[in-house]
């Protein structure tokens, strides 16, 4: 899965589980400030990311994100790890 078709999915998700709306969806909005994606929120994105990671994902492996493009390359990244493996 190619980071576009990953930030698309993203976008679903968020449109469809946090009523968020697709204007305010960009590579470079940030979670919380623009997004008002808080710490309980974060914990029921990540569940929603799992399948397209295909394995479990850590909330430590996102600590580091503050973007919606920050979401899209740690998920490549795990998503490459499983591949190499």
């Amino acid at each position: 899965m190619t980071k576009q078709e990953m930030f698309e999915r993203l976008s679903a998700i968020l449109q469809e589980t946090f009523d968020t709306e697709a204007s305010k969806i960009t590579p470079e909005a940030r979670l919380y400030e623009d997004l008002d994606i808080d710490s309980i929120d974060a914990v029921d994105l990540i569940v929603k990311l799992k399948p397209i990671a295909g394995k479990r994902l850590h909330p430590d492996a996102f600590k580091a994100v503050r973007t919606l493009q920050d979401v899209v390359d740690a998920l490549y990244e795990l998503t490459q790890e499983k591949s190499a493996a």
